[in-house]
């Protein structure tokens, strides 16, 4: 019987006969671009995640299970925050569209490296701002950043080919060189 080996398992076993470990990349290191143009610093990005709702369908004559099928794709909404800078580029996006000027956009969200280099990324298609949030003000607190952000709502996350193939060839070449 012959058994599948998987892209993991082939790296755990080559990275221990090379005697290095294949660490995972770190989640405060990130970038975000939005239409393909940085866009600052930004602290936190959240709602990058997907779910399919799954339907049931009871068949006659079978009392044992429920056949479970795959419906819609849904996704949450996204939440990019960061320190506020005399850009106000977030506020201004949100400003236009609560006015009526309807301008979706496409976000990028970049998993850096240790040496700051791209890995991989998500592309997240025709965002749209629903909602913006100020930073919280508190004269007690000590040096504490004025955070904004920003939920928006979109048409679905892909994680282009090119991205996958970046990071397997990252991966590779931190045993190699």
């Amino acid at each position: 019987m012959r058994v599948p080996v998987g892209i993991n398992t082939l790296a755990g076993v080559v990275s221990h006969q090379l005697g290095s470990r294949l660490d995972p990349y770190l989640g405060h290191n990130f970038m975000v671009e939005i239409d393909g143009l940085l866009t600052g610093g930004f602290s936190q990005v959240t709602g990058l995640e997907a779910s399919v709702e799954v339907k049931e369908h009871a068949e006659g004559g079978v009392n044992g299970y429920l056949h479970k099928i795959p419906g819609e794709t849904r996704y949450p909404n996204l939440v990019l925050s960061h320190g506020i800078t005399g850009l106000d580029t977030l506020h201004t996006w949100f400003a236009d569209v609560s006015k009526g000027t309807i301008k979706r956009r496409n976000i990028s969200i970049m998993l850096l490296d240790p040496r700051r280099w791209p890995v991989m990324w998500w592309n997240v298609l025709g965002a749209l701002p629903v909602k913006w949030k100020g930073p919280a003000f508190n004269a007690g607190g000590d040096a504490e950043v004025a955070i904004e952000s920003l939920e928006l709502v979109h048409k679905g996350i892909e994680k282009p080919p090119l991205s996958r193939l970046l990071g397997v060839g990252r991966a590779a070449g931190d045993y190699f060189f």
